[in-house]
């Protein structure tokens, strides 16, 4: 992808969520300055409790856990049982019990959870605090994550997709298809953790009024976000996760599918929230100087959670710890968490003396092959599958174009047009024998989609006066290059302008190989318009239809829209919902987004997926509306062999 007119406009989308953020903490600050009473923080808590709980539900139903213990490693003063239980129908989470041996009463339990270690609960570091925990004296149940350990979803494939990037490139990929059908990778992870707490608390020797969650990097994300949801926990200790959802963005760092909880920022809450959302419940929030999840922002989410507590008289049950070293468990935060849980816990009745000594991996492993694919488990993929079948044999038949655009409003989260967008006029480029006229349309504050047409004439170069008739061409990832290359975009009758919406083009955060990467910032900025309650391919579609505004107000009476990959998504949708326009051309289009929910792995960037389409219609539901003007051709799988196409 060419870049030849960069002028900052790489760092616009990132610029434009920095200052949106800054805007939310503003007024989370003030709303925060003004609680100043016992009774006002209770309801501040009781407000973020309900908010969260919403974000993260409905709960699926709580089927038979069917749990089996499958192996027993015993040492002096503790055994490790190795055992099977179903999250949901069909789901098998694996785990191991660390059980202190020769202590009779009912002992606190632990649920921990993973960080995004390949090998999952056989982590050194994650058996390291189970065993830490044991000597003293708690009970703690550590489960396997998707993907991770003894789960890999796509076992027995080959090529094994999971090869490509490990846990989090397949946690990226279940999440773009949970996200079609609506539903929320966090949810789904936070799921397994609540059954791994039924199962624990399903063992006599816990006691139920005595229970914490821990875990490192997405292990403390899990942490705080079950610490929020689930009632049961009586304290907990996340771990090098807990910062700001802006000091995230500021410091461009992606997460996984399961750290953009579904509508938050939109609530107004950040990170802090979800601690505050169980106080005056027992708390430690623990970092590392130098880990990647900025220690700055969690210096002011402890200050923040710090103050809740006090003003509910219970400022010794929160606590944080720095450490000095980088991403990781370390022995400094694991003995924080451990200290911290006895003394809220009364615990330090453990065995004794307990080994330090890390086991194998197939020391530790539940199934007999290492694999819960290979033990009869359904993979992920397969039950998002039949959840999408249902949908769509539940869907009612949308008969008019009208009817179609109010659902695909809804589902993009289209902000109301009002008049015609204000533009600039840029600097033209000259490319071998033709000049191309660039034009800057201010589709809202702070983004600028540019367009660009052919100018045939001098007297084109500088201003913008489009013909009655004109196709506006959406690329699959630069107009610059299509421009150049694509036949459909070369056409010359009637004359063609081309646009590069938000993230693409100009405005691309990363070269044409990286900006494919699932883990980088056009992920990125899909997750916190996810978390904002928004829709990037929306606002893409937006900018489309401000364009089109644009052109109708400066003289056009038929725009006919075409595009390629990525673009004719936003071609489709757009000529749904503007009523300028003409004859629909798409070429690389997905099938369908059904077609999506049945493969194992999707590698169209996350920004195509719409939260929740397939509960409403799909891609050939618009066609069918939009009937003759629609001409497809070569459309791509799921797996969008071109996606690297420069």
């Amino acid at each position: 992808m060419l870049r030849r007119f960069d002028n900052g406009r790489a760092q616009m989308m990132g610029d434009y969520l920095v200052e949106r953020l800054r805007a939310l903490h503003r007024e989370r600050n003030v709303r925060l300055s003004e609680i100043r009473s016992r009774k006002a923080a209770e309801a501040y808590r009781d407000e973020v409790r309900r908010k969260i709980l919403r974000a993260f539900g409905p709960r699926p139903a709580r089927t038979p856990l069917n749990a089996k213990v499958t192996g027993l490693v015993e040492e002096p003063g503790l055994r490790i049982e190795k055992l099977v239980f179903e999250s949901r129908p069909g789901c098998l989470v694996t785990a191991n019990l660390y059980l202190p041996t020769g202590v009779r009463e009912p002992m606190p339990g632990v649920v921990g959870s993973c960080g995004h270690s390949h090998d999952g609960k056989a982590a050194a570091n994650y058996q390291a605090f189970c065993r830490e925990l044991a000597a003293a004296g708690f009970i703690t149940l550590i489960f396997d994550p998707f993907n991770q350990g003894e789960r890999d979803q796509y076992y027995g494939m080959s090529p094994n997709p999971s090869a490509r990037g490990g846990p989090v490139q397949a946690h990226c990929n279940i999440g773009k298809q949970l996200e079609l059908i609506g539903e929320s990778f966090a949810s789904w992870r936070a799921w397994d953790g609540i059954r791994a707490l039924d199962y624990l608390l399903s063992r006599p020797e816990v006691d139920p009024q005595r229970v914490g969650v821990t875990g490192n990097s997405g292990g403390g994300t899990m942490s705080t976000w079950l610490w929020a949801i689930e009632d049961r926990f009586t304290m907990a200790a996340p771990s090098c996760f807990l910062t700001t959802f802006l000091a995230n963005l500021e410091n461009e760092l992606p997460q996984d599918s399961e750290q953009y909880p579904h509508g938050i920022l939109g609530m107004g809450l950040e990170m802090g929230d979800f601690m505050i959302a169980r106080a005056p419940r027992p708390a430690i929030l623990i970092g590392q100087r130098y880990c990647f999840f900025d220690h700055r922002g969690l210096a002011d989410t402890y200050r923040e959670v710090h103050r809740i507590y006090r003003l509910l008289g219970a400022e010794d049950c929160v606590d944080h710890f720095l450490g000095t070293n980088n991403h990781g468990y370390y022995p400094d935060g694991r003995a924080a968490m451990t200290s911290f849980f006895s003394r809220h816990a009364g615990a330090g009745t453990g065995a004794g003396s307990i080994s330090s000594q890390i086991l194998k991996e197939d020391a530790l492993w539940a199934t007999p092959k290492g694999e819960v694919i290979a033990a009869g488990s359904r993979p992920v993929f397969e039950l998002i599958n039949e959840r999408a079948h249902s949908l769509e044999q539940r869907r009612d038949k949308i008969r008019s174009q009208d009817a179609l655009a109010k659902r695909l409003n809804k589902i993009l989260s289209i902000p109301k047009r009002r008049g015609a967008p204000p533009y600039r006029v840029l600097r033209n480029d000259s490319r071998e024998e033709s000049v191309y006229a660039r034009f800057a349309v201010e589709t809202e504050p702070g983004i600028v989609a540019i367009l660009r047409r052919r100018a045939t004439a001098d007297n084109q170069q500088f201003v913008l006066e489009p013909e009655p008739e004109l196709t506006l061409y959406l690329p699959h990832l630069s107009a610059e290059t299509d421009l150049a290359d694509e036949p459909i975009a070369q056409r010359k009758d009637p004359p063609v302008y081309a646009l590069d919406v938000r993230g693409l083009g100009e405005s691309a955060p990363d070269n044409a190989r990286r900006f494919f990467h699932p883990y980088l910032r056009d992920y990125m900025y899909h997750g916190f318009s996810i978390m904002l309650g928004e829709s990037y391919l929306g606002r893409r579609t937006y900018d489309t239809l401000r364009t089109m505004d644009l052109l109708v107000d400066l003289g056009a009476k038929r725009i006919h829209l075409a595009g390629r990959g990525q673009g004719a998504i936003v071609a489709l949708f757009a000529a749904v919902l503007h009523a300028d326009t003409g004859n629909v051309t798409l070429k690389n289009a997905p099938k369908s987004f059904r077609e999506w929910t049945c493969t194992p792995f999707v590698e169209w960037p996350a920004a195509n997926c719409p939260l929740g389409i397939l509960k409403e219609f799909d891609l050939p539901d618009c066609i069918r509306v939009l009937g003759k003007r629609v001409k497809s051709s070569a459309p791509w799988p799921p797996d969008m062999p071109e996606r690297t196409l420069q």
